[in-house]
């Protein structure tokens, strides 16, 4: 899934549809955000340069999760859904522009969740 969403994403990017192109970017940075780790970074070394400072190739790097197809289908499916009650949160304000963006939004993530949804 994340691979066809980038595809589409270059696709957006060149036929210049911003919709399209701010539901993927979005989308794709959920499911980065996702992957980062919440794990501590190792006890650093006492360094004379940097308090608390990481000394040595690689002490600041930290593993990435590695999500399942099924982690980044729910994160779609989130990103979708929060535009959706967005999108009827603006309607009920008056809003029918913001609300008409969200609604094409949610749409297009929605393709990548397929029918059952």
């Amino acid at each position: 899934m994340r691979i066809d969403m980038r595809r589409d994403l270059t696709a957006a990017l060149k036929n210049r549809d911003k919709t399209a192109a701010a539901a993927l970017r979005s989308a794709l940075a959920a499911v980065e955000n996702a992957e980062a780790s919440d794990a501590d970074l190792p006890a650093a070394a006492d360094s004379e340069h940097v308090a608390g400072g990481a000394v040595g190739v690689g002490a600041a790097e930290a593993e990435r999760r590695v999500l399942s197809e099924a982690d980044v289908r729910a994160i779609v499916a989130r990103e979708a859904d929060e535009r959706s009650v967005s999108a009827q949160e603006y309607e009920r304000l008056g809003r029918a522009d913001a609300a008409e963006r969200l609604r094409a939004e949610a749409e297009i993530l929605g393709r990548y969740l397929g029918p059952d949804r």
